[in-house]
């Protein structure tokens, strides 16, 4: 076999069949798709030893830094933001291995957005730019509705006009006044009886160590299906009974906290993290602005979980939307630079990252820039290089993929 598709097949060995077929066949869909399921390649190939692409300052980096891990959620102060939104991967890295994924995935995804090559790479230097400019006023801030602008405005603007009732009937079935997760084999798979019990015993129990545990009784439970790079990992949409029912029930998710992909290639010092949910969540809340609602560490069935309020998927920016008007797209990218400093700029100074002096200076260098944009370039024609190979391996034999799935 391909040692693409075999690396890719040890990686993921030990996931949940069922879902991790789903991710197989994801990937196929395009270059970009195959890029946001193997993170694990990325840094596998990235030139380590190369001084220019290595020599940054430390960041707290969320590890697998694309355009679709950008997003709106609701903070646990209620307000709706735009900010990075996956920490899945987060580890204490040169701040240069999270612009250069971003980077690459600018580069890729513009094929499939019908972006010249030519303004994509214009697009990134906006990026830089804009990344290296906010990193010299030295101050983190925040993108919410009064701030955005474009198309991130375009999509923060209707959020605050959603209600509770239309997202939960989007997600839930509502019969004789009873809501239960829907099961459509999109966002959500059915639990077998064994498993559900298990999660409601769960729930019931978090429950119980809350102020107001009626918030948290279980109503439903279901498999979750979201992203790519994470599928075929244990992951629940809970129901519960939140402020009343039907309409007030919330949906929760439970997502269990897995190695980092980058774990084998980083070589600093990483703190001693009590599990890997307590990763996750600590850098979450370095990271963002406000974190999300609901987020915390918990540990379920001997293992770690990051437990927090579900985000609709309909909350990423849709990038289609720059429809051909390039200047759409460059006020998307500056944002995303800025949010990218910010994130940088907040976890500085904590368990080994850079400090704000440190990140204002390195705003100031710019010879960093032009040997990452070039990699990042080569990289993009290397995946879409990479993708031809596992779509041919995949239209062999993929469908046996998951069936044969190795455990760990």
């Amino acid at each position: 076999m391909n040692s693409i598709v075999d690396s890719i097949l040890k990686y993921n060995a030990g996931r949940e069949p069922e879902r991790v077929a789903l991710k197989y066949r994801a990937m196929r869909q395009d270059a970009f798709a195959f890029m946001r399921g193997t993170c694990h390649l990325f840094y596998q190939d990235w030139p380590a030893l190369d001084k220019q692409l290595n020599d940054a300052p430390l960041a707290w980096i969320s590890g697998d830094l694309h355009l679709e891990n950008f997003g709106c959620y609701k903070g646990d102060n209620r307000l709706v933001y735009f900010d990075l939104n996956d920490f899945d991967e987060t580890m204490l890295a040169p701040a240069t291995w999270e612009l250069g994924r971003w980077l690459t995935s600018i580069l890729v995804a513009a094929k499939s957005l019908q972006i010249p090559k030519n303004d994509a790479i214009r697009l990134c230097q906006f990026g830089l730019d804009s990344y290296a400019t906010t990193l010299m006023a030295g101050k983190a801030r925040w993108l919410e509705r009064e701030t955005a602008k474009g198309m991130i405005r375009d999509l923060l603007n209707p959020l605050t006009l959603r209600n509770r009732k239309t997202f939960l009937d989007s997600r839930t079935k509502l019969r004789k006044g009873k809501r239960s997760v829907k099961v459509d084999g999109k966002r959500a798979l059915a639990l077998d009886s064994q498993e559900k019990s298990n999660v409601m015993a769960f729930v019931e129990e978090y429950a119980r160590q809350q102020p107001n545990p009626d918030f948290y009784r279980p109503l439903d439970a279901a498999r979750r299906i979201a992203g790519t790079g994470s599928l075929g990992v244990a992951r629940y949409a809970i129901l519960v009974e939140g402020r009343g029912s039907p309409d007030g029930n919330y949906l929760l998710d439970l997502k269990e906290a897995i190695p980092s992909a980058l774990e084998p290639f980083v070589r600093h010092k990483q703190p001693q993290w009590q599990s890997e949910a307590h990763r996750v969540v600590g850098v979450q809340y370095l990271a963002q602005a406000i974190a999300p609602a609901f987020l915390s560490a918990v540990t379920y069935q001997n293992k770690p979980f990051v437990f927090k309020g579900l985000q609709p998927t309909q909350d990423r920016l849709a990038l289609e939307g720059w429809n051909g008007k390039l200047r759409r797209m460059e006020q998307v990218i500056r944002s995303m630079g800025e949010i990218v400093a910010w994130s940088h700029l907040r976890g500085g100074g904590r368990a080994g990252s850079a400090i704000a002096d440190e990140w204002i200076i390195f705003g100031n260098q710019r010879d960093w820039q032009s040997p990452l944009l070039k990699y990042a370039t080569n990289y993009a024609s290397r995946i879409e290089a990479d993708w031809k190979i596992y779509c041919r391996e995949y239209d062999r034999s993929g469908k046996t993929w998951s069936n044969t799935n190795r455990k760990k």
